[in-house]
């Protein structure tokens, strides 16, 4: 599952990956476009409520295939954005860095604020 809001860091989207805690596993690494398909750059760790989470800062209005590396087992995330066949031909699962209007800020004085939107 992902969950995406503003990030910090100007231009970009923070970018929640996260899988359940039934899941049983001594290691777990989130591998795609972003960390150039690395098997071992991205760890995610179990979180006290036995989550496991990892966070990134991706640039907005970018697209990005990942999997991920569940002691050894890829998987692909049903509940991503969408999904791509690989050039092996395999299913990856697809994160599109646009925040949705309702989620959108704006920065004044350094601050991260609620953007003023239209009225509908």
């Amino acid at each position: 599952m992902i969950h995406k809001t503003t990030s910090p860091q100007p231009n970009h989207v923070r970018v929640v990956f996260e899988l359940p805690s039934c899941i049983w596993a001594d290691r777990i690494f989130l591998v795609g476009d972003f960390n150039k398909w690395s098997a071992t750059a991205t760890p995610m760790r179990q979180n006290r409520d036995g989550m496991w989470r990892v966070t990134l800062d991706l640039p907005q209005g970018s697209r990005y295939e990942y999997r991920y590396l569940i002691d050894g087992h890829w998987k692909t995330d049903s509940h991503a954005d969408g999904f791509a066949t690989n050039l092996r031909g395999l299913e990856s699962s697809v994160v599109n860095t646009a925040l949705p209007a309702s989620a959108a800020l704006t920065r004044f004085n350094n601050q991260l604020i609620p953007a003023q939107l239209p009225a509908a």
